[in-house]
């Protein structure tokens, strides 16, 4: 198994909006090789942002029903749960870092599934936190 990765959010939002196909098609590509390498790793949180933008904030809305499809089709992932340790963990690294609490839980999540990188348009990109690196996959497009 290849080392693992975090999928934040927003990568998974362009998988599926169709508005942005640049990078929807780099999205459904890091998707597609993240499942068959079983290395991505998801959580509750990203899977309930995804429900919450890509039914209300995309040009092209998804119906709750088309999402909620997608969703269970995306539980083939692991996914991380929310519980205590992660939330403690999360309120430490808003205060280390100083970043939004839930980019906080992103990372907490990253680093209870065992992660060494988040794929994220939101974080600082090449930034350290706990050790994971963040990367936009993309930059430079």
């Amino acid at each position: 198994m290849s080392d693992r990765l975090f999928l934040d959010t927003n990568i998974l939002v362009y998988a599926y909006d169709k508005h942005e196909t640049r990078k929807q098609k780099k999205a459904q590509k890091l998707l597609t090789d993240g499942i068959e390498q079983e290395n991505l790793f998801i959580s509750v949180q990203v899977l309930g942002e995804f429900f919450n933008v890509v039914t209300r904030h995309i040009p092209q809305p998804m119906t709750d029903d088309e999402a909620r499809e997608i969703i269970t089709t995306l539980s083939i992932l692991p996914v991380m749960e929310i519980d205590l340790r992660m939330v403690i963990r999360a309120i430490d690294t808003h205060k280390a870092y100083q970043i939004s609490y839930w980019d906080a839980l992103i990372v907490s999540a990253a680093e209870l599934a065992g992660c060494k990188m988040i794929l994220s348009e939101d974080l600082n990109d090449s930034q350290a936190y706990h050790k994971i690196l963040v990367s936009n996959p993309f930059n430079g497009e």
